[in-house]
């Protein structure tokens, strides 16, 4: 249920509101706009007698919703959700890089990347140190050492960074990272879910290989319902019956993800395709959909990486990439905040 509350309210009507809803067991989020206030009510609305509410002199509007998200429901939160990581503004008109190699390999490595991407334009600083990989036997990421690492980067350049955690086990080494990432397999990871949203940083939540939007939706709920409303999603192609690309880039998920949440989405042609010559085309074409930003593989010689080395694309093509993206960026209304 969302309740708009009229513009000319004050604020101890307003509070005598909300404290009345959440007596009768609700929880109650405060959504204030340039033109209104809306509150979102969480809980079993059932109890709530609508035409008694719609009775309060303040209440404008009142409706019930039926989606099962809430607090990521654009209904609840009309306005864009603007995250700001290490001073770089994600969301609403701001349109940011994220950009680095699959995996951290070394300091020479990881350095020379970060020193690149930042002069090209990126934002983030991205290096795996865990990597979740299909066979047992390919190379797993450095770990701990491979977060020391990234930090050290981030120490050199000044960028925020960003890496994925695979297991509550290792909240405690990702304390100085500036962004979360869950990766596509730990999409409904739904303890590791519940553990990140007592955080207070940035989430940046992949949707799955095989889920739904509105399976994708509920995972970011999970996440903020623990009171962390700082997620950003991030479209990374799905599977389908297509064998010429790793995934299928999904981007009619974008615009429409866009009508249902608040949130910033991202999207990762890098893993979509698998292919170092479709990031180009598939990240203008992201642009073009309404993406916030891009997180693409970046790596300086992809044909030694130890990891996804035939989707990575060199620092100098990646310049190439952020200079035609800055041209299509007037059409969409955004500028790189």
């Amino acid at each position: 249920m969302i309740i708009v509350v009229k513009k000319e309210s004050d604020e101890s009507q307003l509070n005598s509101l909300v404290n009345w809803i959440k007596g009768l067991g609700l929880e109650v989020n405060v959504s204030r706009g340039e033109n209104s206030v809306i509150l979102g009510i969480v809980g079993d609305t059932s109890l709530v007698d609508a035409d008694l509410i719609g009775s309060v002199g303040i209440v404008e509007k009142i409706s019930r919703i039926q989606e099962p998200y809430k607090a990521a429901n654009r209904k609840f939160h009309p306005e864009d959700t603007v995250i700001n990581v290490g001073g770089n503004l994600i969301g609403g008109k701001n349109f940011q890089f994220i950009a680095g190699p699959c995996s951290v390999e070394s300091e020479e490595q990881i350095i020379a990347v970060a020193k690149a991407v930042k002069a090209a334009g990126a934002a983030v600083l991205r290096g795996g140190a865990f990597k979740p990989r299909t066979s047992p036997y390919a190379f797993q990421g450095l770990r701990d050492a491979g977060i020391k690492l990234l930090l050290e980067a981030k120490k050199e350049t000044g960028m925020p960074v960003i890496t994925e955690i695979m297991s509550v086990e290792h909240l405690d080494l990702f304390e100085d990272v500036d962004v979360i990432q869950v990766g596509a397999r730990n999409m409904q990871n739904f303890e590791l879910l519940r553990e990140l949203g007592r955080l207070r940083k940035p989430i940046f939540l992949k949707r799955g290989l095989a889920n739904t939007v509105e399976e994708w939706l509920m995972s970011a709920e999970y996440i903020m319902s623990g009171g962390n409303t700082e997620v950003i999603l991030c479209e990374r192609g799905i599977r389908t019956f297509e064998p010429y690309t790793r995934n299928t880039l999904d981007l009619s998920a974008v615009p429409l993800v866009k009508e249902k949440t608040h949130l910033p989405v991202f999207v990762d042609p890098s893993h979509a395709s698998g292919l170092s010559r479709l990031v180009s085309p598939l990240s203008l074409a992201a642009v073009g959909a309404g993406a916030d930003g891009l997180i693409i593989e970046v790596h300086n010689d992809p044909e030694r990486a130890l990891c996804d080395g035939a989707q990575s694309i060199r620092p100098e093509k990646f310049a190439e990439l952020v200079q035609k993206v800055d041209y299509m960026l007037p059409l969409v209304g955004k500028i790189r905040g």
